[in-house]
């Protein structure tokens, strides 16, 4: 299959389009709200994704369903375990969490997820996850059971982005964790942004317009937003 939604991402950044992802976790998305969600959420959004760390069975392709039903927005999957794949959407970012030394998360959930994808029409997007201190014990840092990077060694994490790029990823995602209490720091985006050559996700406890600006400003292409809207 060919990467459209990937090719349309670079050709946004390319146009200086700034990117916005809603994240919605099927854990507390409700399908008979769908249609309010949608009208809640802020006009620029371009994507839609879908994810959560701890997601029953088959909530996850209800989410998509549902949100598919009502809307042309594209839909990523951005999944806590290899289990949550569903072919409904229309991409699947396929996670490497970098910033942790465990191997499930490493290459473990990688292998199990073939099954699921070797014959799908999913386009795959492998993308570099780094998980940042965002001053709460996330979920993913629970599930995953490894922690984050301490925003205050800039170096190690620009390091560790070049190490995602250098391995073949085609994103990079700085993740401060789902209610973090404070977003990556704009130093934190600027360096890494100016290290790499693929684009930038950031994400994590960005909840109000100011803090989505700042992270733009300091270089992410894309911001996702979720708490605040679910």
């Amino acid at each position: 299959m060919e990467d459209i939604f990937y090719k349309n991402f670079l050709k946004s950044i390319a146009e200086k389009e700034r990117q916005l992802a809603i994240l919605s976790d099927p854990d507390k998305f409700d399908s008979s709200e769908t249609d309010t969600f949608l009208k809640k959420i802020p006009k620029e959004t371009t994507h839609l994704f879908v994810g959560g760390s701890t997601v029953a069975n088959g909530e996850t392709e209800a989410t998509v369903k549902a949100l598919k039903a009502e809307t042309q927005l594209p839909i990523f999957l951005f999944p806590g375990d290899w289990s949550h794949i569903t072919p409904f959407a229309d991409a699947l970012l396929f996670l490497t969490l970098l910033s942790g030394r465990n191997a499930e998360y490493l290459i473990g959930q990688q292998i199990k997820s073939i099954s699921k994808l070797k014959n799908s029409s999913l386009e795959i997007i492998s993308t570099g996850y780094i998980l940042i201190d965002g001053g709460n014990d996330s979920a993913v840092s629970k599930v995953t059971n490894t922690q984050p990077l301490p925003q205050e060694n800039i170096e190690n994490i620009v390091h560790t982005a070049l190490a995602g790029q250098f391995m073949g990823a085609k994103i990079i995602y700085l993740e401060a964790g789902s209610g973090a209490e404070f977003p990556v720091k704009p130093e934190i985006i600027s360096e890494v942004k100016k290290a790499i050559k693929i684009p930038l996700i950031v994400g994590g406890g960005i909840k109000t317009d100011a803090q989505k600006n700042t992270a733009y400003e300091a270089g992410a292409d894309m911001v996702v937003m979720g708490t605040a809207f679910e």
